[in-house]
């Protein structure tokens, strides 16, 4: 049996309180050499990205920063290049048809090493209204100070 090693590279801390999350997706992504690299060193943001169907049927990563890798010298890749997310067709014709019809979104959750393969977890979300957020927080408040009376 082979034993599954998950290091977690990146996450999107601000999805949460910005996104509904309804329902979550891996992807496999397309990197270049010195890409793989830069994201085992932790040097990947996803907090801007987004996730976006083209016509082809192709999922694409938009807008996240992979750190170009120091010793890659003039092999280096370019850090906002757009990455090829690695999908079934069917959770392709998903995601776009929610897309298209509810008017939701597609985000990128965390970055994660799998098996020495680099992963990205997405999520079909919907955005949250300010009262939303609002709630969230006195939840969260509320949480906290139950948290805090038990402590004493």
């Amino acid at each position: 049996m082979s034993e599954e090693r998950v290091k977690t590279v990146a996450t999107n801390r601000k999805a949460g309180f910005e996104y509904f999350i309804e329902e979550r997706f891996e992807a496999g992504l397309v990197l270049q050499g010195s890409e793989i690299k830069s994201i085992r060193a932790g040097q990947i943001s996803i907090t801007e990205a987004y996730i976006q169907i083209s016509d082809e049927d192709e999922a694409w990563l938009l807008e996240s920063h992979i750190a170009p890798y120091v010793e890659a010298n003039r092999f280096n890749h370019d850090p906002k290049r757009p990455r090829r997310l690695l999908l079934h067709k069917k959770e392709i014709y998903k995601l776009y048809n929610a897309v298209k019809q509810k008017g939701m979104t597609i985000i990128p959750l965390k970055v994660y090493i799998l098996n020495r393969r680099a992963k990205i977890e997405i999520a079909l979300a919907k955005g949250k209204k300010l009262y939303d957020k609002r709630d969230a927080i006195a939840k969260r408040d509320e949480q906290r100070e139950e948290q805090r009376s038990r402590k004493l």
